[in-house]
């Protein structure tokens, strides 16, 4: 097994601080899939390098999806590039002509 430098495991695992996830807050041992329980209350823990810690909480699965993966309100600026339609003579396999 080759072992990896000890700096490239340290910026893999400094990469996860911060990260959110919902745990449904269900009694027993009961199931425990947000597919199985959508509208089970949610626990929504951070990762702080070492362990979950609380972060928040949430109603249901759909508002622990909304905090978790919030969506950017804003539209992009930039517009898409226009398309540029092929000029006679300017197939797809031809070579380009000096200058081009």
């Amino acid at each position: 097994m080759d072992d990896e430098p000890l700096s490239d495991w340290a910026e893999r695992r400094d990469a996860k601080i911060g990260r959110l996830r919902a745990v449904p807050l269900v009694p027993g041992d009961g199931p425990k899939g947000s597919h199985l329980n959508p509208d089970a209350p949610r626990a929504i823990q951070r990762w702080n390098g070492y362990a979950w810690e609380p972060h928040g909480f949430a109603a249901n699965l759909a508002e622990a999806q909304r905090l978790l993966h919030p969506r950017d309100e804003e539209h992009p600026t930039v517009s898409a590039p226009q398309p540029q339609p092929l000029q006679a003579g300017r197939g797809r396999h031809r070579k380009p002509r000096p200058g081009e």
